[in-house]
């Protein structure tokens, strides 16, 4: 038994990675993630070197986690540049961390790969010692599931925070049953929004990666630029990145494009899989009152409903989504620091991180757009 550390996914089997999984978050696919070192999207002048950790018995792969040797905390969006500031002024380093992840993807998912419980608990703690040995500043485990967090014993940090995602329990089976569900005043709504794109001479096309041309994939990438350089943040994702998904994750990949006459004027990029579609980039060459909201949320709760997936998660942050029917949900990060005094101080900050945070989540759902509250209001 051993633990093996790998500066590039490429060097471990697709078909043995793959096998760790479910296939059913497209996120920590084997295609999805060596796409990302292959075509130019993580650099390590951006803060990400690959430095991925496996465990195996004899030579059997055993668990892995996607993990990478950060020298900045961008693009993880669990924010701790607050603990970078505190290591700063007490003369510590707080980098490299090392860092389980999907780049730029804050999308809950499987994290530490195993065929099995066990397996996944070794790995864990393989990993922590690892760090300790080597005087790695720290280990982090972002957005990991429900079902991973036993394999973290009390010693790891706990932080949690809230996205909204779509549910449809409920057996909707599409857009009007969805808004019936909804108070009339927010029914009213959310009609007038889509009434507002409609009457704009807005149409859209939703093409999955086999039936996107070049040209459609083009433009989703400019639209991504755009969008990226307004927020003052550089692009990391690149077009043959684009291309890459299209070809070896054809059914994953899904374009809406939003079409006037001719002209491509938007487009949002999501992934799909399992039961669950995943918003994850939009942009515009044209501002249009509501077309953001159609274009990232309605037209991928439609596309839900035509094609039976149950949740629709689509992307960080924003409140105007619970208006919208995205209620909050809980997502959990896990935290390893080599400093015994920071990781005592820091165990109290997040305990109160925490209670603000379901504060702030009771608060939310207070504002749902729903009738009768959800089945399951913690959502955790």
């Amino acid at each position: 038994m051993s633990l093996r550390l790998f500066d590039s996914i490429l060097d471990l089997p697709a078909a043995d990675w793959d096998a760790l999984h479910g296939a059913e978050n497209p996120f920590v696919c084997h295609a999805f993630l060596s796409g990302l070192e292959q075509h130019g999207c993580l650099k390590e002048r951006w803060g990400w070197k690959p430095r991925h950790a496996a465990w195996y018995g004899g030579e059997r792969l055993c668990a892995a986690a996607p993990a990478y040797l950060k020298g900045n905390s961008h693009g993880e969006f669990v924010f701790d540049h607050a603990w970078a500031h505190a290591y700063s002024r007490y003369g510590l380093d707080y980098y490299p961390k090392w860092l389980v992840a999907v780049p730029y993807s804050p999308v809950p998912g499987p994290r530490i790969l195993a065929r099995d419980e066990s397996s996944r608990r070794t790995l864990v703690d393989a990993m922590r010692r690892h760090a300790d040995d080597e005087a790695l500043p720290s280990v982090h485990v972002n957005f990991l599931p429900e079902s991973e967090l036993p394999a973290f014993d009390e010693a790891w940090l706990a932080r949690c925070d809230v996205q909204f995602h779509w549910r449809n329990d409920a057996g909707w089976s599409d857009f009007e049953q969805f808004l019936g569900a909804f108070s009339s005043k927010k029914r009213k709504n959310i009609r007038a929004e889509r009434e507002q794109v409609r009457r704009s001479g807005i149409t859209f096309r939703v093409v999955h990666g086999d039936e996107a041309g070049d040209e459609d994939l083009m433009a989703m990438h400019a639209f991504y630029c755009m969008t990226q350089s307004e927020k003052g943040n550089q692009p990391a994702l690149t077009l043959d990145f684009l291309r890459h998904l299209a070809r070896t994750m054809p059914r994953s990949l899904v374009l809406v494009l939003a079409q006037r006459g001719a002209e491509t004027i938007a487009g949002a990029l999501l992934l799909r899989g399992g039961e669950t579609l995943y918003g994850r980039y939009w942009g515009a060459s044209e501002t249009v009152p509501g077309l953001h909201f159609e274009t990232c949320y309605y037209q991928g709760i439609d596309y839900c409903l035509r094609e039976g997936l149950r949740v629709f998660e689509p992307g960080a942050q924003g409140e105007h989504k619970i208006a919208r029917g995205f209620l909050p949900v809980l997502t959990h990060s896990r935290h390893h620091l080599g400093q015994p005094a920071f990781a005592d101080a820091l165990r109290d900050w997040c305990e109160q991180e925490r209670a603000s945070v379901l504060r702030y989540r009771d608060q939310v759902l207070e504002h749902s757009p729903f009738r009768e509250p959800p089945a399951d209001p913690a959502r955790s």
